[in-house]
């Protein structure tokens, strides 16, 4: 089950991508399981070195009692420093941002984030896409 966010495409030129873990609580597992994840402005930044997720929304747990998480806060991603370092001197260039793309449990059943090092599309850039996206759709339906 792969959770994904749809306007990042969008709004932004993805060049690049990583697969992150994140620091989390039992219950915003749970609430990520039951598929209960709001992108909405949720957005990457570094501070002290560290990547952190700022603006992802994990519902409170349903079941859970007085040790619910909160729903939006800060939360750490994990990743080594060699990929920290190459992305945050992407970040200090003009116009990239860090923008998570999907939230998936892998193998292992651990809670992953991917994330994508995008630059934001202008107007006319986001009309040639669903251009193309339209013209994909219709080709699809002569062949098939």
């Amino acid at each position: 089950m792969d959770l994904k966010n749809r306007s990042a495409f969008h709004e932004y030129a993805i060049e690049d991508r990583l697969t992150a873990g994140m620091v989390l609580k039992g219950t915003e597992v749970k609430s990520i399981r039951e598929g209960k994840v709001s992108f909405t402005d949720a957005y990457c930044f570094f501070n002290q070195g560290e990547l952190w997720i700022k603006g992802l929304h994990i519902a409170l747990y349903r079941l859970g009692t007085a040790a619910n998480h909160e729903a939006v806060h800060d939360r750490k991603l994990l990743l080594t420093k060699r990929e920290l370092r190459k992305w945050e001197q992407k970040t200090k260039e003009k116009g990239y941002t860090i923008v998570p793309l999907c939230i998936f449990f892998n193998e292992k059943n651990l809670a992953k984030i991917e994330i994508g090092l995008g630059k934001g599309k202008k107007l006319h850039d986001k009309r040639s896409t669903i251009r193309d996206r339209d013209v994909a759709r219709d080709l699809q339906r002569y062949k098939g």
